[in-house]
């Protein structure tokens, strides 16, 4: 408490002088100057974020990554409540799980087309037992190829195998629906024209 009397008394005594002293010129601007400097001193820039956030991102990916190639006996799926007594090309990464779905939505879509055209009766039974012959094919293919993969999930040739496979089937898939969408469409302008 003393020290604090100490200044009191002190600008008490010399109140007057203190009052009449002005700073030297310039001292405002300099003082200024001192303040803004300190402001841009703590003053985090967006860069700095920005790094520190992607140095962030880029610890938890290699963490992620060093998880998984650590543990391979893990399941990798992003739906890990599938099947999971199959071993498809999404248990191997989620960029081969993108391309197994499309290729998978677009058999289904040809095989809905292939319904719908035996529903409406452009297939004969011949036909339906041929495609079903060469259904039952395709998915045998399908188990071996699984199989294979499951005990090389890493092995380049099978992974390649199995695009193939989706892509084969899905040729054929398409060739078969296109050319009997061609022929229903020449029959009904064959009978809309006999119509006339």
């Amino acid at each position: 408490m003393k020290a604090k009397d100490n200044i009191e008394e002190l600008i008490l005594k010399n109140r007057e002088r203190l009052n009449e002293m002005e700073p030297t010129e310039g001292h405002f601007e300099r003082f200024e100057a001192k303040l803004r400097l300190q402001q841009k001193k703590k003053k985090i820039t967006l860069n700095v974020v920005w790094k520190v956030a992607v140095a962030i991102i880029f610890v938890l990916l290699a963490t992620n990554q060093a998880f998984i190639y650590f543990s391979p006996n893990s399941q990798r799926s992003l739906f890990p409540a599938a099947n999971k007594s199959e071993f498809t090309l999404s248990s191997v990464s989620p960029e081969y799980q993108e391309v197994e779905f499309y290729f998978t939505n677009s058999i289904n879509n040809g095989m809905n087309q292939w319904n719908t055209l035996t529903e409406d009766g452009f297939i004969s039974k011949e036909e339906q037992k041929m495609m079903d012959s060469e259904m039952d094919e395709f998915e045998e293919l399908y188990k071996n190829l699984q199989k294979d993969l499951e005990a090389n999930p890493n092995d380049e040739r099978i992974i390649n195998a199995m695009l193939e496979f989706y892509q084969a089937k899905l040729s054929v898939i398409n060739i078969i629906v296109n050319k009997l969408q061609e022929v229903k469409q020449t029959n009904t302008s064959y009978e809309t024209n006999n119509e006339i």
